[in-house]
């Protein structure tokens, strides 16, 4: 073990405008209101974009769950394919841009990226800025958001998403990498043992609850499969302080598993927009992350 388009702005004030056709009469509101059926309608369609690398697909479609429906980010490259399956597990404050360009980023190096919406079961998903006042009601909303998950239901999701993309000619299910942030991390190290015979390779960044009096504790994890586990930490970190740090280390002795601490940065380091972004420690993690990759996910 190592330890080291512009939209269209349905709000624009205008005349009372008629568009005729033969008796066809069609207000300006009317019109407003099909082009954002239209919109809408376009919106669930995959959009291809392009890399320096290849052309790329992505999609947001809803796969079916045991309890309902989630809301998935589908990110993968145009050709070359099936590509290994990533499963990308958010962070507390959900879904959003943020995490859309990450899933992006590791789609480009060749893989088919699923960032699943871990809160539709409440009916929540893109939260909005978070108040940092604890007690504001945002913030209270998050955590409650955060605490309504547990390793059992999040595995059940992650059973339907891999079905999905059993479906998908662009996914291959047999090659399987996880990764999970702040309050997913302990999915993401889960992921791999309780799907041993397909996830290959996990990783938590700046995860919580890594040591805890519970069976599936994500640092017992090394006995209960044979992926390489990646566990990335920042230096300080009030949900993963030094003691459970200790703890991981401990569980991944004897192994090729890692446990780095990054100097010099706080829980949260690797999103963009935070105020504690630290874009070399950011740097590093993609680096640390594309490399597990690699050595576990080659067909």
């Amino acid at each position: 073990m190592a330890i080291r388009t512009a939209p269209f702005k349905a709000g624009l004030a205008g005349p009372a405008v008629f568009l005729r056709k033969g008796s066809l009469a069609l207000s300006w509101s009317g019109f407003l209101a099909i082009v954002a059926m239209r919109e809408a309608k376009d919106a669930k369609k995959p959009t291809n974009r392009a890399t320096k690398r290849n052309a790329m697909i992505d999609q947001q479609i809803e796969i079916p769950t045991k309890d309902g429906h989630t809301t998935t980010f589908i990110s993968h490259p145009e050709r070359n394919g099936p590509h290994p399956v990533i499963l990308f597990y958010m962070d507390a404050p959900g879904i959003r841009e943020e995490l859309r360009d990450m899933a992006r980023r590791l789609a480009t190096s060749g893989y088919y990226v699923m960032l699943p919406n871990m809160y539709y079961r409440a009916g929540a998903m893109e939260l909005g800025p978070i108040n940092p006042d604890p007690e504001s009601p945002e913030r209270k909303r998050m955590f409650s958001l955060m605490n309504s998950l547990t390793i059992p239901l999040v595995m059940e999701d992650t059973k339907a998403l891999l079905a999905y993309a059993e479906t998908q000619k662009a996914a291959n299910t047999k090659i399987v990498g996880s990764v999970g942030y702040c309050m997913s991390g302990r999915y993401a190290v889960n992921a791999a043992t309780y799907f041993a015979d397909r996830v290959k390779a996990a990783a938590s960044v700046y995860g919580v609850q890594l040591a805890t009096d519970q069976p599936d504790s994500p640092h017992l994890a090394a006995g209960k499969t044979k992926a390489e586990l990646y566990f990335a930490c920042a230096e300080t970190d009030v949900y993963a302080p030094q003691e459970i740090i200790d703890k991981v280390s401990e569980g991944m002795k004897g192994t090729r598993n890692e446990v780095e601490i990054y100097p010099g940065t706080h829980h949260g380091f690797a999103f963009p927009k935070r105020p504690v972004y630290n874009r070399d420690a950011a740097e590093r993690h993609w680096e640390r992350l594309l490399a597990l990759y690699r050595r576990n996910l080659s067909s």
